[in-house]
Order: C-alpha cells, then structure tokens, then sequence
C-alpha cells in the first residue's frame, strides 16, 4: 500500500465519520463544522484523484458555506448559540436505510461499472478546461451572484445588530428575572427602580 492510498482510506474514513456524526449530535453549530469536516476530507480526495480544480473549489465554497450557517445558527437560533440539545433527525429508521442503501448502490457503480477509457490529451489543461466548461459564457452572472449574496450577508447583520433602522433594539425592553415576576437580572436594576418612582410622583 502506496501513501496515496493510505491517505486516501484515512479521508474516507474521516468523511464518512463526519457525515454520520452530521445526524448524531443534537446542535445545529455542531452539525455544520462536522459537515465541514467531511467536505474538507472528500476535497482532500478529490486532490489524490487529481481533480485539482474540484478539491479547491470544494475547499473555499464549503469552507465559508459552514462557517456562515454556524455564524447564523449563533446569532438567529431560540437557543443559546444552536447549542442546547435538540431534536435533528426526523424519520430515523428510513433515513438510515435510504443512507445505506445509497452507499452500497454508490459504491457498486464505482467497483464495478464499466468505465470509457478516454485518455486525455497531452496538451490539455484540465483546469481550464473545467473552469471554461462550468462558466463559459456565464462568468458575468456568477460574479453577480457573488457580489449580491455578499451584499445579503452584510444587509443582514446590519439588520440584526443592536442598533437597527428603528433605533436602539433594546429600547423599552425589559431582561426577565431571576425568580417568575422577580426583578430582571442586571446591575442597573436600582437605577431603573430608582427612575420608575420618580415618574410615579410626578
């Protein structure tokens, strides 16, 4: 057995880990970096197998797609951060079995389909190629999608900050107590008492 192949069976095994564990954790933060994790080890094996261009596209999409939907699973869940137990799988004997069965399918084709032997020229870049057969002529609107999925990103944040179109989002808002009709539970609590039998008297 070559290092290639060594390698080869390490990222598969990580992949498929990963993958499973995708459906066995009860956070959705720790899902994405475990898909993550399974992306960036089929990425590897694309580079082993030579497909340089898919590896490293699959490298920089993955990568900022998990790293945003953790970000957003921090800031948009009901549950601290997407890290409270919850509930990620739905209809879980069939999705197992549909899981197998796809894999052992999947794996069949690979071992023993019968595959055209086409060798490629000597002169061809394979990148280039790729890139010119994925693209072509459509480069213009790829790279608008890019810049209006950037101009979502940034729109969104800003709309979900403390201070939005309508002012302070904190405004009137009242932390609950520590105890059910208790006072809320931070150190300006005196103050806001404080302040709220001042506009009593008058």
């Amino acid at each position: 057995m070559s290092f290639v192949d060594l390698i080869f069976l390490i990222c598969g095994a990580i992949a498929i880990f990963s993958g499973w564990r995708v459906f066995c954790t009860d956070s959705m933060v720790r899902a994405s970096f475990f898909l993550l994790i399974s992306f960036i080890a089929v990425g590897v094996i694309m580079l082993l197998l030579g497909a340089v261009y898919l590896g490293v596209a699959l490298f920089f999409m993955m990568a900022v797609e998990m790293m945003v939907m953790a970000l957003f699973m921090v800031m948009f869940m009901m549950n601290p951060a997407g890290l409270n137990p919850m509930k990620m799988v739905h209809q879980d004997k069939f999705a197992a079995l549909a899981g197998v069965v796809a894999f052992f399918a999947l794996s069949a084709v690979a071992v023993f389909g019968d595959f055209p032997d086409q060798p490629r020229p000597s002169d061809l870049d394979p990148v280039v190629t790729l890139g010119k057969e994925l693209l072509g002529d459509s480069m213009l609107v790829f790279e608008s999608a890019g810049v209006t999925l950037l101009a979502t990103m940034i729109g969104v944040v800003a709309m979900s900050s403390h201070r939005g179109r309508y002012g302070d989002a904190n405004a009137g808002s009242r932390p609950p107590g520590l105890e059910p009709g208790g006072m809320p539970a931070f150190s300006g609590d005196q103050e806001g008492s404080s302040g709220g039998h001042h506009h009593h008297h008058h």
